[in-house]
C-alpha cells in the first residue's frame, strides 16, 4: 500500500541525505502468502516476462526517492550492500534497497536503483523509463487505477511524534490532539487523511520530504507530526528529544482503511508476468521477516555526519 514515508539538517541530510512503517499485523504468516502466481519466477527473469524501463533484460530498475529512511536513503559508498543510484555517484540503501535485491536475486536479475521525488514515481512506472517503485507507496484506490500492485510487502501503522516536553507528550488519544499545530509529508496518507481528523487543528503547508517534517518538529514549527512507526522508530534515534505516541489502532486513533496502512510495489498496468515474480518472492517472506529486515535498516541508517 501507500503511502506512501529514505533527518535534522543532519537528518535532512540525513535521511535527505540519505512516506507507511512497522508491521500492524503480529501474525507469522507471509501478507503475500495467499497470492498465486500465474507464472513463475523463472520465466519472469526472461525478457517478455520482466521487460527493463531502459531495455535490459538483466537489469531490474526500480525507483524511489533515496531520502525517505528507513525506508530508502542516499549514502556516499556500498557499505552495507548499498547499490549504485543511476546517473549519481552515490548509493541507496534502506528496506525497500534491501527489498529490491531479494526480488532481482530471485528473478535473476541485477538491481539498478533510479532517484526520483515523491511525485514522480508513479509517471516514471507510466511512461516505461522504470520497471517497478518500491518506495513505501499504499496501495490506495486512486495510486491502483494508474499502475498493477503487488500484494502487500509492509504493513504501516499510524504513530504520532512529538517532543518529550510538548503539552502533547502524554495524548492518548486523537481527542487529545486538539488544537495542536500539526503538519506531515506532502502527498501521504499521513497529511491528507490524518491530520484533519485532529479538531480544531492548526495545519500547515505539507512538507516536500519527510526529512522535512522531522526538521519542522524539532525546530519548534509545529507541536506534532504524523508519519509510520518505520520513520517514528528512526526519528527518535536522530532526535531524542522526540516522543512517539501510539494510540493503538482502535476507537482513539486515527480513522485508516486497510488501502491506506498496506504498503505495495508498484508497476506499469498489465506487467502481469513482473507482479506475478515479485508475489512468488513476497509469498515466501512471513511479517518476521519483513520486521527483522526493517529492525536491520533502522539499525545502519545513516544519522548524522
Amino acid at each position: 500500500m501507500k503511502l506512501k514515508n529514505a533527518l535534522a539538517l543532519a537528518m535532512a541530510a540525513v535521511l535527505a541525505a540519505g512516506l507507511t512503517a512497522c508491521g500492524s499485523s503480529t501474525d507469522t504468516t507471509s501478507p503475500a502468502a495467499d497470492s498465486t502466481a500465474a507464472e513463475s519466477t523463472e520465466a519472469a527473469a526472461d525478457t517478455t516476462a520482466a521487460p527493463d524501463g531502459d531495455g535490459d533484460p538483466t537489469t531490474l530498475t526500480v525507483a524511489m526517492e533515496c531520502a525517505y529512511a528507513p525506508y530508502n536513503w542516499t549514502q556516499s559508498d556500498d557499505a552495507n550492500g548499498a547499490v549504485e543510484i543511476r546517473g549519481s555517484s552515490d548509493y541507496a540503501y534502506g528496506y525497500d534497497v534491501m527489498m529490491a535485491k531479494k526480488i532481482g536475486e530471485a528473478l535473476g536479475q541485477k538491481v539498478q536503483i533510479v532517484k526520483l521525488d515523491w511525485d514522480s514515481l508513479i509517471p516514471a512506472v507510466m511512461s516505461g523509463d522504470v520497471d517497478c517503485v518500491i518506495a513505501g507507496q499504499s496501495i490506495t484506490a486512486d495510486r491502483a487505477a494508474q499502475v498493477d500492485f503487488s500484494d502487500p510487502y509492509y504493513y504501516a501503522s499510524i504513530i504520532t511524534l512529538t517532543k518529550k516536553d510538548s503539552a502533547y507528550a502524554n495524548a492518548a488519544s486523537v481527542a487529545d490532539l486538539a488544537g495542536a499545530t500539526a503538519t506531515s509529508q506532502l502527498g501521504t496518507i499521513w497529511y491528507d487523511t490524518c491530520l484533519p481528523q485532529i479538531e480544531n487543528a492548526n495545519i500547515l503547508p505539507a512538507q516536500e520530504t519527510a526529512p522535512a517534517m522531522l526538521v519542522a518538529l524539532n525546530s519548534g514549527a509545529c507541536d506534532i507530526v504524523v508519519t509510520d512507526r518505520p520513520t517514528a522508530q528512526a526519528a527518535l534515534v536522530a532526535y531524542p528529544d522526540f516522543t512517539l505516541l501510539d494510540f493503538g489502532g482502535g476507537d482513539k486513533d486515527f480513522a485508516v482503511s486497510d488501502e491506506d496502512i498496506n504498503i505495495g510495489i508498484s508497476m506499469k498496468k498489465g506487467n502481469t508476468a513482473l507482479k506475478d515474480a515479485i508475489n512468488e518472492v513476497l509469498a515466501t517472506m512471513t511479517t518476521d521477516d519483513y520486521n527483522k529486515m526493517m529492525d536491520e535498516a533502522i539499525s545502519v541508517q545513516p544519522l548524522s555526519e
